[in-house]
């Protein structure tokens, strides 16, 4: 943990791979991680997939890219330093602006997280 779900549009894999490694940097810098410990998972979006403002389809509105981070409560620090890391990778890796990016930070208390059946409050 931290696991990230990236949904966005589809890319080539070198994206992705460059994506996943500004990810995986960006969370150990903001979070003190181990590369060991980050995991990135690409949803696909595809264009009819997708509607914003009530207008369906990515082409009339062009298409917002959503992180999701799940991970162990961090401070205000801490995941402002990591949501400018991840913005700053998605926005190379997918070329668009910042404002096309959101980045969710979906804390768990340690009680609220299991590994091989244990609670990593255990």
């Amino acid at each position: 943990m931290p696991y990230v779900e990236v949904l966005a549009p589809q890319v080539p894999n070198q994206r992705k791979a460059a994506l996943a490694r500004s990810v995986t940097d960006g969370l150990m810098s903001a979070f003190g991680v181990t590369a060991d410990t980050v995991t990135v998972y690409f949803l696909p979006i595809a264009p009819d997939d997708y509607a914003h403002a009530g207008v369906f389809g990515a082409q009339a509105t062009g298409q917002r890219i959503l992180l999701k981070v799940h991970a162990f409560r961090r401070g205000e620090a801490e995941r402002r330093a990591a949501a400018m890391a991840l913005t700053r990778g998605v926005c190379s890796a997918y070329g668009v602006p910042g404002d096309d990016v959101a980045v969710y930070f979906l804390d768990r208390d340690r009680s609220e997280v299991s590994h091989d059946s244990k609670l990593a409050s255990d």
